[in-house]
């Protein structure tokens, strides 16, 4: 029975690691001890540390409750403090022993006497974006100190497979590329990992919460028959599969981890698929026909059933503590303390004095009352293709077909202009056969000009006016996979600049990342044309950012008019300031006062007017105040 760690880099993103959840399933099934993980390194190595410390005091004086001090235990290994050690100190007779162990563990982790003593047999870490590169490079380097043999740190995903001979040079360890859809990859078995169905109970097992978690996972092909330059699809999954069965992994999931309620589809080019309409039959087959409803499994019940089976006994201590306490926090007067008394008498009050035992005890107590509060609200359920279709192979049928499923939102790609004419079809076609929430990412910075974003965000505004449909889109700044500034977030399209990036950022900030319906609220974003649209892209960040009050205090105004009056050859020099968007260091020449202090009054005020050190700040107050008695 080996120990199994799987990583993944403390950097926010969306969606589940599939990959690990599929590996954690691999290793269960060869009956090995896995753990997933996700945050500071750092912190994991001292929880680990402090679990073994527990472990090793309880063994020398068994009449002493050790976990009541755990945070206590924590703060000492970390910072060796000589009041937490007195503090920690039991009534025992066995307090030499204990001391001298407390002491031991605290070196242990000060003095990184760990990494001579590693626990881990095998550590998995995956990749997502390579501007993500910085801490998925710390987090491989940090790993090779917990491993036995650096040689079982198998790195894969995104990042691994498109910069595989960079990590290798930064880190010593060679990665695996592609999918791991062949047996005997990583050990002499017929397993192939890629077929395996998900492992979600690791999942419970983090305190971070992905933004989409209550879906099923999959994909129903693999590749892409395209090669776009943006896309890193052609290099991770060469091949395309136009058919993978997804039944038999949707049953599993529901038997072992609850029913969820969306479907949450990851094909790269889904129509290309020759089997599509059989893709169509088996995401009916799974429950998701037309107005298809969900309603939550009973998550307490399921936890306790697994822990019980010794399935993940961390992940479900931790999610049982969570959902009686979504309990206890539901209930009210009598009732609540009732339920608080019990926790209390059996230490289910904090999450570090929770045992399994004690809760399988208390279950016995609660079931019941949880079944009748728990949440039984009928919802629908959707499915989701979330890397889009691709509009030029959209047709009657696949539509049709499409149409019979309750897709939402239905995600059109529109990366460029030269496709208006195949979207805005596709987009119509979608609405003919009663799709009316659709969805697309815009890329931009790429090879577009600044222009045609706006073109392309006004188009979705129209054809929601003129269809009567929804349509969100996504703008979506372009990081090259390899070549400059692909290790960061810094590439400049060749029509973009700074500034112009910043003033798109600063705008979807307003709106929390995406464009929705209405043209009152377009228009005030982005401008009513295209002009406006160039011009809020040189305005100065605080401008864009407080719209309405710079605009009614007459900031604005008077920016534009300082800026319009600059004759052609001034104009030319301080646009190409703005471009550059650095303002302190800006290198020009001081005589010319007046493009000085345009940029001075302009471009260099702070972007947050609410903090009191802002020059607007009590201007600011006094426009708020202004505003909330007229409401």
């Amino acid at each position: 029975m080996r120990n199994i760690l799987l990583l993944e880099p403390n950097y926010k993103n969306k969606y589940p690691p599939i990959g690990l959840m599929k590996i954690a399933t691999y290793h269960r099934m060869l009956n090995d001890n896995v753990t997933f993980y996700k945050g500071d390194m750092e912190q994991f190595v001292i929880s680990n540390i402090v679990d073994e410390l527990l472990f090793k005091l309880h063994k020398i004086d068994k009449t002493i409750i050790f976990d009541n001090k755990k945070p206590m235990l924590i703060g000492y290994i970390k910072t060796g403090k000589l009041h937490l050690l007195e503090e920690l100190l039991p009534n025992s007779a066995f307090n030499p022993t204990i001391k001298k162990w407390l002491i031991y563990y605290k070196d242990y982790y000060r003095k990184k006497l760990y990494v001579n003593k590693p626990k881990w047999d095998r550590i998995y870490i995956t990749t997502l974006f390579t501007f993500h590169w910085k801490k998925t490079i710390e987090t491989i380097n940090f790993a090779k100190n917990l491993v036995k043999d650096i040689k079982q740190i198998k790195i894969g995903g995104v990042l691994a497979t498109v910069l595989a001979d960079e990590v290798e040079k930064e880190t010593g360890i060679v990665t695996h590329q592609g999918l791991l859809n062949k047996a005997g990859i990583f050990d002499d078995n017929n397993l192939v990992i890629d077929e395996l169905p998900l492992d979600y109970s690791i999942l419970d097992e983090i305190d971070y919460k992905y933004p989409e978690n209550n879906a099923y996972y999959g994909y129903m092909t693999r590749g892409c028959k395209r090669k776009c330059s943006f896309c890193a699809v052609w290099k991770i999954e060469p091949k395309f599969n136009h058919f993978i069965s997804f039944v038999d992994k949707y049953k599993y999931i529901k038997e072992n981890f609850g029913d969820q309620r969306n479907l949450l589809l990851l094909d790269n080019n889904v129509l290309a698929s020759k089997r599509f309409p059989d893709i169509i039959d088996e995401i009916k087959k799974c429950g998701f026909t037309k107005d298809a409803t969900f309603i939550e499994p009973n998550h307490l019940d399921i936890a306790i059933k697994n822990l019980e089976k010794g399935i993940n006994d961390k992940a479900y201590i931790k999610k049982s503590f969570e959902q009686i306490h979504y309990l206890l926090n539901k209930l009210k007067n009598k009732s609540q303390q009732d339920l608080y008394n019990l926790l209390d008498e059996y230490k289910l009050l904090e999450k570090h004095t929770t045992t399994k035992q004690n809760l399988l005890k208390v279950y016995q107590y609660i079931k019941d009352i949880y079944e009748k509060h728990r949440n039984k609200i009928s919802k629908h359920r959707y499915v989701d293709f979330n890397q889009g279709v691709d509009a030029r192979l959209i047709n009657e049928e696949n539509i049709k077909l499409l149409s019979g499923i309750p897709i939402k939102p239905l995600r059109i790609a529109f990366d460029s202009m030269k496709y208006e004419d195949v979207y805005v079809k596709a987009v119509t076609l979608a609405k003919e056969h009663g799709i009316t929430h659709l969805s697309n990412y815009l890329l931009y910075n790429e090879k577009d000009r600044p222009i045609e974003l706006y073109q392309r965000l006004k188009i979705n505004i129209m054809l929601c006016d003129t269809l009567k449909i929804n349509i969100y889109s996504f703008p979506m700044k372009y990081h090259p996979i390899n070549g400059d500034n692909h290790l960061n977030r810094d590439y400049l399209g060749q029509f973009w600049n700074r500034k112009f990036i910043r003033a798109v950022q600063t705008v979807l900030n307003a709106t929390k990342g995406k464009i929705g319906i209405g043209k009152s609220f377009f228009y005030k974003a982005f401008g009513k044309n295209q002009d406006e649209f160039i011009k809020i892209l040189y305005m100065p960040e605080p401008y864009i950012l407080y719209r309405y009050f710079f605009e009614e205090r007459g900031y604005t105004d008077k920016w534009w008019n300082e800026f319009d009056s600059f004759n052609i050859s001034d104009k030319k020099k301080v646009k190409r300031i703005i471009e550059a968007n650095e303002f302190n260091n800006f290198s020009f020449n001081p005589n010319n006062k007046t493009i000085v202090n345009f940029i001075n009054t302009h471009y260099k005020i702070s972007r947050d007017i609410n903090d009191p050190k802002s020059k607007f700040y009590e201007e600011k107050q006094e426009y708020d105040k202004s505003k909330s008695k007229n409401i």
